[in-house]
This record gives C-alpha cells, sequence and structure tokens, in this order.
C-alpha cells in the first residue's frame, strides 16, 4: 500500500475513533467540558464552519457546500499524491487527505465537526486560549506544516529556487 494512502486511512481511522470515543463513551456533549491538564481540556463545540470557525453563518446548506468543496480539495490532493516525489510529501499529503475526509465525513453525519481539544494557558500577563480542533485539524496542520518544510529544505526546492534567480 502507497504511504501517502496509509497515512491518510491512519488519520483517518484516529481521528473518527476519537471523536466516536468522546461522544460515545465520555458523553462529552452533556458533560461540556473535562480538564486534563491545567493546560489541556476536552471541550464540546460543534464547529458549523471551518478552521477556526470561519464561514460558520453559512446557513442550513453551508455544511452541505463546505463538504462539497472539502471532497474536491480531496481529489486534486490524490493527483498531487500520485506525483509524490517524497517519503515526507506523500505523508504529508496523505495527512491532509484523511484529516479532510475525516471532517466530511461528521458534516455528512452531523451537520458540523466534533472539535474537543482545548490547548490554552494563564499567565499572570494575560491568559492564550487556541481554537478547539480535533485529531483531523491537527493532522491537517502537520501535513502542510510538513509540506512547507520540505519545499524550503530539501534539494529539490534549493535547486529551484537557484535556478529561478
Amino acid at each position: 500500500m502507497p504511504l501517502g494512502i496509509l497515512a491518510a486511512l491512519l488519520v483517518l481511522i484516529a481521528d473518527q475513533a476519537s471523536k466516536w470515543w468522546v461522544l460515545n463513551v465520555l458523553d462529552l456533549p452533556d458533560l461540556r467540558q473535562i480538564v486534563l491538564l491545567p493546560v489541556l481540556n476536552l471541550t464540546m463545540v460543534w464547529n458549523r464552519g471551518v478552521t477556526f470557525g470561519l464561514l460558520n453563518g453559512l446557513g442550513s446548506w453551508g455544511h452541505v457546500v463546505l463538504a462539497v468543496v472539502a471532497l474536491a480539495v480531496v481529489v486534486a490532493l490524490g493527483f498531487w499524491l500520485r506525483r509524490a516525489e517524497s517519503r515526507i510529501m506523500a505523508v504529508a499529503i496523505g495527512s491532509i487527505a484523511g484529516g479532510a475526509v475525516g471532517n466530511v465525513l461528521d458534516r455528512v453525519r452531523f451537520g458540523g465537526v466534533v472539535d474537543f481539544i482545548h490547548a490554552h494557558i494563564e499567565t499572570r500577563w494575560g491568559d492564550y486560549s487556541w481554537y478547539v480542533f480535533n485529531v483531523a485539524d491537527a493532522a491537517i496542520v502537520c501535513g502542510v506544516a510538513a509540506l512547507i518544510l520540505e519545499s524550503t529544505f530539501s534539494k529539490r526546492g534549493r535547486a529551484g529556487e537557484r535556478a529561478s534567480t
């Protein structure tokens, strides 16, 4: 099995299993929040928009529109994955695709995405809180970061940069 497809499947399974666990075992929708560490909570949020809650007010068809757009992106990622030139690139693209499919499944099943990981810190200078996210979101962000690092630091990326100057 190609490495990128394996990465996509692992991300998808981890994402959907974690969401099943918080919904059905922990019953987080009723509990609303569980403090794990002073800097980490499980906090139930239904995200009807996209990353960081953007486009949250798209109306009753918003989740369908966002699911269709995400599936189009996954198809494009599939074509890109077939041409991946390194293992890092294949795993990164697979991680992005697996995360996107995980969130699409939520939109289709629930009308929104299950978000539940909440990192925050309180200091004497103020409180800092990151948006509530999920395993799929983390995989997408890590995949994008890996693609950026790969293109910046790979021999291919440096050679292309020298050729264009």
